[in-house]
């Protein structure tokens, strides 16, 4: 189904905008990558990590998150997001995840990916509203 290796890394590069900072502080200048983004950068990054490794037809969703935020990054401001898998175990994956903008870390944590055929899975979901 897959050759994922423990230690194959990944990288991802965004910079922070309106559309993915809070926008409720009420202060232009306090404009910082939200929490929700970050954290969603982050499962991209990894789901991109992985998605060539995989057989046609499969690929992954999220089923685990334990993030910290540590920092704020401003509007303007390029954050690189990294995922190293740490573990592998049947059709789960295990990474570890960063990211830093130019001057620091800003998150870190870990977060867990299952391996989905995804066909199945959408006959599942159709199951599941009672379209099947």
């Amino acid at each position: 189904m897959a050759d994922i290796r423990i230690g194959t890394k990944g990288e991802e590069k965004r910079l922070v905008t309106n559309e993915n900072a809070i926008s409720f502080l009420g202060n232009d200048g306090a404009g910082v990558l939200s929490t929700p983004h970050m954290i969603g950068l982050m499962e991209w990054t990894c789901r991109n990590t992985v998605k060539p490794l995989l057989a046609e037809g499969y690929d992954t969703v999220g089923t685990h998150v334990n993030v910290a935020h540590l920092g704020a990054a401003p509007i303007g401001m390029s954050v690189t997001f990294t995922a190293e898998v740490i573990a592998v175990n049947e059709k789960r994956v295990t990474f570890r995840v960063e990211a830093c903008d130019e001057k620091q870390k800003i998150g870190e944590g870990t977060h867990e990916r299952a391996i989905i055929h995804v066909a199945r899975f959408a006959a599942r979901m159709a199951e599941k509203l009672g379209k099947s």
